[in-house]
């Protein structure tokens, strides 16, 4: 194994035919998966089906003046079933969650996820969507191989969510989620951003509304990936809050399962008037990327809506696949391309850094 490159060095570079501006990987051993240099393997892929959203969240969207990638951009239902191949066929990936922008918005979407129920190995299939228009497309989708959902969900209050949002759309959300339920799709996880004065205050009311559904609730610091750059790591909710704020209404205990690169820390929940010997309620999970990073165990590689590879949500740079898949590249030409790009890997996204610089694209051109 090469010695680990430090945070922030550029490891060197060279010439490749296809893909001219990749990392050097004279000394990477030569084994099939998505190494890079820390010894860390990449199994998780995400993959971004657009960049377009029908919501306009405050912490990810400005409300207007977006530009959004035109449909030749993007790639087709064929090229992300192939390019998915490759990363479980050659490079070892085991899961595959489809994200946006909103996924739902691609008509599409079931021949996407139909395409890769049908690889062998199978990957597991997960979704991570806003649920608009979730209820007539569940049944569809679990029936083409979806297998479980992550929802995006701050507030239940209808007042709240609409001033995050912009749009008026609560009913639908909820609608979407009780469609998963019956199309039978388990877990169905609730994704929340806290946000300090507009929702943070109804966070022990959101996890109770969460377990009296049975659905999973992860809270998620909010990230330097907004489109306005308006974060201020000083008025963020923390895990810490997070904790504080529950601790009057709930036990919280660290969960026995084994994390394996997870990016939630999950905690078991009971009443604290019951006392901690009472019924576990249900499980919250706590995505700390800003306070307690997990970059040292990170598996996740990514890759735009556009065919990008992109190691880490705070790269600042990226390997094009899908000008060399369109050019006639074969699996393996795509397959060293992206180790290649994975190798170059960063030890973590560096927030805790001076020199951090904030990606030019926001969290909805990346994909979650």
């Amino acid at each position: 194994m090469a010695s680990p490159v430090p945070l922030g060095i550029p490891m060197p570079r060279r010439t490749d035919p296809l893909s001219p501006h990749l990392p050097d990987t004279s000394d990477r051993p030569a084994v099939p998966g998505l190494l890079d240099t820390f010894a860390r393997t990449a199994t998780d892929l995400r993959v971004s089906l657009t960049d377009f959203c029908n919501l306009r969240c405050t912490y990810c969207m400005p409300e207007s003046g977006m530009e959004f990638l035109k449909k030749q951009q993007l790639l087709s239902v064929e090229e992300i079933v192939r390019l998915v191949r490759v990363g479980v066929e050659q490079l070892g990936i085991q899961q595959v969650r489809f994200t946006g922008g909103e996924p739902l918005t691609r008509a599409d979407l079931d021949e996407i996820i139909a395409g890769v129920a049908a690889l062998t190995p199978r990957p597991e299939i997960s979704l991570t969507t806003n649920a608009i228009g979730l209820e007539v497309r569940a049944a569809k989708l679990a029936r083409a191989g979806l297998d479980r959902i992550n929802v995006s969900l701050d507030s239940v209050v209808s007042e709240t969510f609409e001033r995050i949002t912009r749009r008026p759309l609560l009913h639908r959300v909820l609608e979407g989620i009780e469609g998963a339920r019956e199309a039978g799709l388990d877990p169905i996880k609730i994704n929340a951003v806290l946000m300090p004065g507009i929702n943070d205050h109804e966070l022990p009311d959101l996890l109770a509304w969460c377990l009296e559904r049975d659905l999973q609730l992860r809270v998620i610091e909010q990230m330097p990936l907004d489109a306005g750059r308006t974060w201020e790591r000083t008025a963020m909710v923390t895990a810490a809050d997070v904790h504080q704020m529950l601790a009057p209404h709930y036990l919280l205990t660290p969960s026995e399962e084994p994390r394996e690169g997870a990016p939630a820390e999950k905690f078991q929940v009971r009443s604290r008037a019951a006392g901690p010997d009472s019924p576990v309620l249900g499980t919250l999970g706590i995505i700390a990327s800003v306070t307690r990073p997990f970059c040292a165990d990170c598996r996740r590689t990514r890759l735009t809506a556009e065919g990008s590879v992109r190691t880490c949500l705070f790269s600042t740079s990226e390997t094009g696949l899908r000008d060399a898949l369109r050019a006639g590249a074969s699996d393996e030409d795509l397959a060293r391309i992206w180790r290649a790009a994975h190798w170059g890997k960063a030890a973590g996204h560096g927030m805790d850094r001076p020199d951090f610089t904030q990606p030019e694209r926001p969290m909805s051109a990346i994909g979650g």
